[in-house]
């Protein structure tokens, strides 16, 4: 299958406090259109980084990043991100941060409103259509972002760790609503997390990264089948797989960390 995003030799070095930083080095990923795929590490690997490399907001040192065989070298409408943080328009309403980007492009009033409409059914916000984000939770939050992005129809849906601050039963209802969207839309997705779980519960195909610089530790496909029960035996041996190879990354940041400090 051809790639939908094609990670090729890519390198990523920065500058701080007088001394460059490799933050990746050699990625070579190949992502084939509608495949949801997580990246995986702990902190300090690079998943963040390389996620900002294919939405183009921090373009690699060296290496490419293509979508659809068209080098990235800046944000596109084709790539739609949801962060962490929420980074909603507190003075505008629900209605209105979902539709910001379609008024943006310039579409008509009608099909604004419809599309904002059916977005709003889908993640079962059409009752808080006219809150204002300070009125909602977290979890609604995180759907308004979540809608906001779909309103845009990008074909690719980047996710920088959406569901790390809420908690464990919010998470778990946004991850079904995710998958059930992802299944419906045909989206090709990336999403960056630290949760083990997480992980294996969502993904096609897990990237685990090694600690800086970040490489492709290990690619594995994710053959269980959906939907997945996190109590299953499959399901917890492949949790103690990745959970050993993220350990072992662990440990080697504290090693690198205990080796900075005895040198200063």
């Amino acid at each position: 299958m051809d790639a939908h995003i094609l990670i090729d030799k890519v390198n990523k070095t920065f500058a701080s406090e007088g001394r460059q930083v490799d933050a990746l080095h050699g990625i070579d990923l190949a992502i084939p259109r509608g495949q949801f795929v997580c990246l995986l590490g702990p902190s300090g690997c690079g998943k963040s980084t390389l996620l900002n490399a294919i939405a183009g907001f921090a373009p690699p040192s060296a290496g490419r990043v293509l979508v659809d065989g068209v080098a990235v070298g800046a944000p596109g409408p084709e790539r739609g991100m949801v962060f962490q943080e929420y980074a909603l328009f507190p003075w505008m309403t629900v209605e209105q941060n979902v539709g910001f980007g379609l008024e943006i492009k310039g579409l008509a009033r009608a099909a604004i409103d419809a599309r904002v409409a059916g977005l709003l059914r889908m993640l079962s916000l059409e009752d808080f259509a006219r809150r204002y984000p300070k009125d909602l939770s977290g979890g609604m939050r995180q759907r308004v972002a979540i809608a906001r992005v779909l309103a845009l129809d990008s074909p690719i849906l980047l996710m920088d760790e959406p569901f790390g601050a809420l908690d464990a039963l919010t998470r778990r209802n946004l991850q079904d609503e995710l998958l059930r969207i992802w299944a419906e839309l045909k989206k090709t997705v990336v999403f960056v997390t630290h949760s083990i779980e997480e992980a294996i519960y969502l993904a096609d195909r897990i990237v685990v990264m090694t600690y800086r610089p970040g490489t492709v530790k290990r690619d594995l496909p994710v053959e269980l089948p959906r939907l997945r029960d996190p109590a299953a035996p499959a399901f917890n041996a492949l949790k103690r797989e990745l959970g050993l190879l993220v350990m072992e990354e662990q440990q080697r940041h504290h090693e690198a960390e205990m080796r900075s400090a005895a040198v200063d």
